[in-house]
Order: C-alpha cells, then structure tokens, then sequence
C-alpha cells in the first residue's frame, strides 16, 4: 500500500472508510481480495511472493494496512516481510495499542514502514522512522510513503479529494472514491519531495495513481465497517498500462470480538 485517506469516527454510520492505493512492481505476484481459505474472519488480497497483505479487514471489525516508507539508500535484504505485520494483526486478537506495543520492540528489525491498525473502537499508528505508537483520535486523515499525514502533493491532493466526497450522500459512493484516487496527474517539479530518488522517479511517483511498465498502482481499495454490522471491501485491479484487469466487491458482517451489540446479518460474499 502506498497511498491511503482513512476517515476513522468522522462519517455517520460509518466508523470506518478507507481508500488506498496500492504500488508496487507489476512482475511481483499478487492474489486478488477474497475471503481467505486458511483463515475465513479475514477479507485482503495477498502478496503471492512474500505472504501477508497490505491491507485487510476481518469479521470480528479489525482492520490494518502498511505502506513502505521511502528511504532509498536504507534497505535490510534480510528483513521480515511488512505485510506481515498486516496479517498478524487480522489473524491475532490482541487490541491494537497491545499489538504495536509487541511489534515496536522488534521494529528496527523491518525495513521502513508506517503501519495502522485498529478495530471498530480505535485506531493506533506506528512508523518505525518516527518514534512509538500512538492513538488516532476521530478524523480523516492521509499516509504515503512518509509519515503520517506528510503534506507531500499526491498526499494533500488526495485527501482533499477524499474529504469533498464525504460531504455527500450516500456513503460510501464508490465511484467517486475510486475517481479520487484514479488522479494520474504529476506534482509540479517545485513541490516534488527530495527522497533521494532521481528527478524522473520522483516525478513518477508523485502522482495518486501511477502508470508505467514496470511499476505502478497495481489496484485501488475501498473498506467500510457500516454501523449495525454491515461491512464492505471493494478492489479493482489494474494492468501495467493503467486499465482495469478485474474487481472483487466482498460483503460480510462483522461483530466485535466482545459481543458489543451488534446484530449481524448472514454472511455474503460477492465478486
């Protein structure tokens, strides 16, 4: 996941919507969001070469994602896979301030990452490039490849988007959340972030949605955990030139780990 607006407690009936992209090389293997086989609570896609996700939710309203953080320059060819830090969360039961607590005391282990997890009562945030863990209080708010809520343009364009489409009614509205992340025009070179990457990848990169040979937005996702126990997570998936190549449209019920009182309706899953 490279790019993600998440309103968390900021939209009514809705205590949580996400909408990211996700970037990475084309050659790299990918399985498409399902309901997974091995562990039936958790809806993601899959990373086919390393394991784990970026992004996810499950049954019982827990959800996370990952992106990278860009560092060119810094890299462990032995590190632990990021997406597992994703999965772990889906599959465990431990609250998320608990959880980033055990994967901060390892997390100069990983490669740079800003990972967020959370359920349907809170949402906590850690980038091993920033210190430790902390509690999101209810907002929208936006994540790159830096921390979180840096105001680099592709971010700040994106969650403009992201928030003039919560204005409306009804939620989610997915074909505008899916325009606002489609967005494939470049940052003026002025505004483009110094990562240490040449000028042209710098240029490439700067767009919401990336197209080139080699790399680019592989696939847009939509996640929302409805109020009542309804929940929904949308991917729509993307070839190397940027046109569509497939859509998942996933349809569950959740119910928090601790009863709470929701009353789910009969799973489903479509797409």
């Amino acid at each position: 996941m490279c790019l993600a607006v998440l309103a968390l407690h900021a939209l009514p009936g809705i205590p949580v919507l996400i909408a990211a992209n996700r970037d990475e090389f084309h050659r790299r293997p990918t399985l498409p969001a399902v309901q997974w086989a091995d562990a039936a609570s958790v809806y993601a896609g899959r990373d086919g070469q390393a394991g784990g996700t970026w992004m996810g939710v499950t049954a019982q309203g827990r959800y996370a994602l990952v992106t990278n953080f860009r560092e060119p320059g810094r890299h462990l060819d032995d590190a632990p896979s990021r997406g597992a830090l994703v999965e772990d969360f889906l599959r465990g039961a431990m609250a998320p301030a608990d959880y980033l607590a055990d994967v901060h005391r390892v997390d100069q282990a990983y490669n740079g990452f800003n990972l967020i997890v959370g359920d349907i009562r809170q949402a906590w945030y850690l980038s091993n490039r920033d210190g430790g863990p902390r509690a999101l209080a209810p907002g929208v708010y936006a994540l790159s490849n830096h921390l979180l809520d840096t105001p680099w343009p592709k971010l700040a364009r994106t969650k403009a988007a992201f928030t003039a489409v919560l204005r409306g009614r009804p939620q989610p509205d997915l074909p505008a959340l899916y325009a606002a992340l489609a967005d494939r025009n470049p940052a003026d070179d002025a505004d483009l972030p110094a990562t240490g990457l040449p000028l042209d990848r710098e240029r490439l990169l700067s767009s919401p949605f990336i197209v080139s040979p080699d790399y680019g937005t592989r696939s847009s996702s939509i996640m929302a955990l409805h109020d009542g126990g309804a929940g929904e997570l949308h991917e729509r998936r993307f070839a190397p030139d940027g046109a569509v190549s497939g859509e998942s449209r996933l349809t569950f019920s959740w119910r928090a780990s601790d009863g709470g009182d929701i009353l789910p309706k009969a799973p489903e899953t479509t797409g």
